[in-house]
């Protein structure tokens, strides 16, 4: 990946909030560089010396891919690169390193301020113009970046795919479930709102989850 495909994201706050527990809790966000569309199919077979999983064309999401395999992507990416990569990886343990350059995961705070891009509502434009979701989809994925950015130049953060960001989902209730942002392809437009959480355990693969990756920093 280049770096005209990663977009800097400025410094902020963002306010979380989880409809099943009606909890909420701010976190402070430091600046860092978010991959302007979804990983698509192309980029994931380049990076991992393999076919894609599922079918279709290469500007396509990649989905079906689990949590730990975007964890792994992220790495290979970062090796390819001549990074340090971000995760260690003992078993089923994932250990970030928070001093390596590499590529990573967003922390789904993160996610949402990216999302935000700014804005308050439940979406950063109107739906039909900036997703593919149930409504516009025809039932299946598109090509990444073919709808309008946020107003920092982010595609695809509504519909297309879910993406999975690091954090745990709720760890006393879910144990190892991670967190998924931002609705897909088959969402009803309810699904499709900066704040929404979903779950899913880090093995799993889904036809309407993917990723993006992020980077620490604006260096």
């Amino acid at each position: 990946m280049d770096m005209e495909g990663m977009v800097a994201v400025p410094p902020g706050r963002v306010t979380l909030s989880d409809r099943r527990t009606r909890r909420t809790w701010p976190v402070e966000v430091a600046p860092y560089r978010l991959a302007a569309v979804p990983v698509t199919r192309a980029l994931y077979a380049e990076v991992t010396g393999g076919a894609a999983p599922g079918e279709g064309e290469g500007r396509l999401p990649v989905a079906e891919v689990s949590w730990r395999d975007a964890v792994a992507f992220c790495d290979a990416l970062s090796r390819r690169e001549g990074r340090t990569p971000a995760y260690a990886s003992g078993g089923d343990d994932v250990v970030p390193d928070t001093a390596a350059d590499g590529y990573r995961l967003p922390t789904e705070a993160e996610w949402e301020h990216a999302c935000r891009a700014g804005t308050t509502g439940p979406r950063h434009g109107p739906l039909d113009d900036i997703a593919w979701y149930r409504a516009t989809s025809d039932g299946r994925p598109h090509e990444v970046g073919g709808r309008q950015p946020n107003a920092w130049g982010l595609h695809d953060m509504l519909g297309n795919v879910w993406e999975w960001c690091w954090d745990l989902y709720d760890p006393e209730v879910y144990g190892t479930y991670r967190v998924l942002r931002g609705g897909g392809w088959f969402d009803e437009h309810w699904s499709c709102r900066a704040s929404v959480r979903r779950r899913s355990h880090p093995a799993f693969r889904v036809d309407d989850v993917g990723f993006r990756v992020a980077l620490t920093g604006h260096g």
